[in-house]
C-alpha cells in the first residue's frame, strides 16, 4: 500500500474533526474515527520531523550533508 502524502492525511484528517465536532457521530463510530484521526496526526508529525531535519541540513562543499549553523558576525 503506498504511502498517503502530509497534504492527504492533513485533508483526511481535517474531514475527521469535522465529523467528530457535529456531535452526529454514534460512540463507536466517533472512537474509530479519533482513533484514526489519532494515527493521521502521528502521521503528520513524523513527516514534519523529517522535513525539519531534511531543511536543516546543508550541502557542504565537500558533499557531505551537515548540520545547518548560523553564523553571528
Amino acid at each position: 500500500m503506498e504511502e498517503k502524502s502530509f497534504e492527504t492525511n492533513l485533508k483526511d484528517l481535517e474531514a475527521l474533526v469535522h465529523e467528530l465536532e457535529t456531535g452526529n457521530v454514534p460512540l463507536e463510530d466517533a472512537i474509530k474515527k479519533y482513533t484514526e484521526a489519532m494515527e493521521l496526526v502521528k502521521s503528520c508529525s513524523d513527516k514534519l520531523n523529517n522535513a525539519t531535519a531534511k531543511v536543516n541540513k546543508i550541502l557542504a562543499q565537500d558533499g557531505e550533508l551537515k548540520d545547518f549553523e548560523v553564523k553571528e558576525d
